[in-house]
């Protein structure tokens, strides 16, 4: 029975009536999310996550993600906490890092969210999103090498190994912190907030291999206290050292200078790739 002062629906306007509910939830889910990108509450889980109290939830993490625990390089009883497992090492043997020399090697385990020519400055369709490369590297005068380069996004979940390694040999030439929240960047994130790939903290290593130039853009994310260079941190860069790593998921987006890359044949939006793996080639 209808309730006195509630008109009635037809079929077709409850229907449109559960797609406004959806379109608040949604609404909800962001402007819920905009306040908890706050850095000091990212900052909170983080001392929680290290904590030696959060040791206790190390098997249960690992079971609710899938994570192959063999691969690790200690047995879950050793990590004293959380976070010590979430950015754990790996088994020497557990990764082969392609070894041609023009062969750029995935930094990381990821799914590939992104990836396709720069045009004129703008990456297009990251997610129904486009960026340009001027808001992700911050302004930096080096952007005018990416404007019609090529660009990679690669998103790390909890089940991934989280650290983050050299994609090419070469030099690095410059690192770059940048400042920003952590809103979250899987899907919903991706999908319903605004441009979080240029809004997030990052850090970015400019690195050359020869007389060709790549950009490493690290982007921190919802829960994650910080983002971690390996130390010690070398002027020299050898593919398969690692560079970095998360504390909780993430994502890393690869940019190569103009005409200075060439993907593989099947690199595409939905592909799982493993640190290590060949992504494509650099340019002759």
């Amino acid at each position: 029975m209808r309730e006195r002062g509630t008109p009635f629906l037809a079929p077709q306007q409850t229907a449109a009536k559960g797609r406004d509910f959806g379109g608040m939830w949604t609404w909800f889910f962001r402007h819920l999310t905009e306040l908890g990108s706050r850095k000091w509450l990212s900052r909170t889980t983080g001392r929680l996550a290290k904590s030696r109290a959060s040791r206790g939830f190390i098997p249960r993490f690992a079971r609710t993600y899938g994570i192959r625990v063999e691969e690790a390089e200690k047995a879950l009883r050793d990590y004293a906490t959380l976070n010590e497992f979430f950015t754990r090492r790996l088994k020497p043997g557990m990764r082969t890092i392609d070894p041609a020399a023009d062969a750029v090697a995935s930094p990381v385990d990821a799914l590939v969210t992104g990836a396709g020519p720069i045009e004129d400055g703008t990456m297009l369709g990251i997610k129904g999103q486009d960026y340009t490369v001027e808001e992700l590297l911050g302004g930096s005068p080096r952007l005018e090498n990416y404007r019609d380069g090529y660009y990679i996004v690669l998103y790390l979940s909890p089940t991934d190994y989280h650290r983050i390694h050299v994609p090419v040999d070469g030099s690095i030439i410059e690192r770059e912190h940048l400042p920003g929240r952590v809103y979250p960047v899987n899907e919903f994130g991706l999908t319903r907030m605004k441009r979080v790939l240029s809004r997030n903290e990052r850090l970015v290593t400019y690195l050359t291999h020869g007389s060709r130039e790549l950009a490493i853009v690290k982007v921190g994310a919802l829960n994650v206290s910080s983002i971690r260079y390996a130390e010690p941190q070398r002027p020299k860069a050898v593919k398969g050292d690692e560079l970095a790593y998360f504390e909780f998921g993430s994502t890393v987006v690869l940019l190569f200078q103009d005409d200075s890359f060439i993907p593989r044949e099947d690199l595409a939006v939905g592909l799982k790739v493993r640190m290590g793996e060949r992504l494509g080639q650099l340019a002759p």
